[in-house]
């Protein structure tokens, strides 16, 4: 049975191909797989450059796993349980349980946006319905989603494990978690001092964005493994020369120059000029 799949607004469809071998029955590369694969199959990050993009955040909480929503409605955070699937336009059909790491959002209020902070490590989610509120945290540990502008209290730095999971630190430096408040209801605290259970989520992401973050990670490296290129003219004229930087040239040279280029002499008067400094220069 396929589950439903939450469709954004002018996404277009594409079916997924899977592609074992090319033309010539040879396996395919890498890079043609990755061409191949659905740019909106949600996946996990491997590194915390690649959280981007629509954003899935569950938790695996006990007895039922649950999602970090948004209720537009409201303006509040909703830590709802995951319902179980129905497969996809057949609404009679009996729901059916899927793994916690298959889930895919169902529903626009389980989506957040998350958007890179320039020049930084940290990151802003915000609400990917209504008019788009940022998720923030005080110094209190309190966390809402109230907030139309971002500030130091909407930033979040995120910590990708080995085995996949994501914690999220506040500019406190405190962790973001859940909380059982009174009735057994479950909410976000944002005032832990250490990553347990609690504070560890699942979160997937978009393969298209991941895929852009390797991408920009490999022009990166291939930048610094190129290095940077040395201008010999500039490097000579600083170095080469005296009166910070600036080429010190006496009147009567200047008078040669300016004659030897209405004669159209002025290659050899610059090499004369070149080679009189260096006689200077050692003498």
């Amino acid at each position: 049975m396929s589950a439903s799949r939450l469709k954004f607004k002018g996404e277009k469809h594409k079916k997924k191909r899977k592609r074992d071998t090319d033309d010539d029955g040879r396996p395919s590369s890498s890079k043609r797989r990755e061409e191949d694969r659905d740019p909106t199959e949600w996946v996990l990050p491997e590194a915390p450059n690649e959280l981007r993009g629509p954003t899935f955040i569950i938790h695996p909480s006990d007895p039922t796993p649950v999602s970090v929503n948004f209720n537009s409605t409201t303006t509040r955070i909703a830590v709802s349980a995951l319902d179980k699937y129905r497969p996809e336009g057949d609404d009679e059909a009996p729901a059916v349980d899927v793994p916690l790491l298959e889930r895919t959002p169902t529903d626009v209020g389980q989506v957040w946006v998350t958007t890179r902070v320039a020049g930084s490590s940290t990151i802003n989610l915000r609400s990917g319905t209504g008019e788009g509120k940022f998720l923030s945290c005080d110094a209190h540990g309190i966390v809402t989603a109230d907030r139309d502008a971002r500030g130091p209290q909407e930033e979040w730095t995120p910590v990708v494990f080995p085995d996949g999971m994501v914690a999220f630190m506040n500019v406190y430096e405190k962790y973001l978690g859940i909380d059982e408040v009174a009735g057994g209801a479950l909410t976000l605290r944002g005032d832990s001092e250490e990553v347990g259970f609690k504070e560890r989520f699942w979160v997937k992401i978009q393969f298209k964005y991941k895929k852009e973050a390797n991408d920009e990670e490999r022009q990166k490296k291939d930048g610094l493994a190129a290095g940077t290129k040395i201008d010999e003219a500039g490097a000579n004229k600083t170095f080469q020369t005296w009166g910070a930087g600036r080429s010190v040239v006496s009147q009567a040279d200047k008078k040669e120059l300016k004659r030897a280029q209405k004669e159209g002499r002025l290659g050899e008067a610059m090499l004369e000029r070149r080679a009189k400094l260096k006689s200077d220069r050692f003498c």
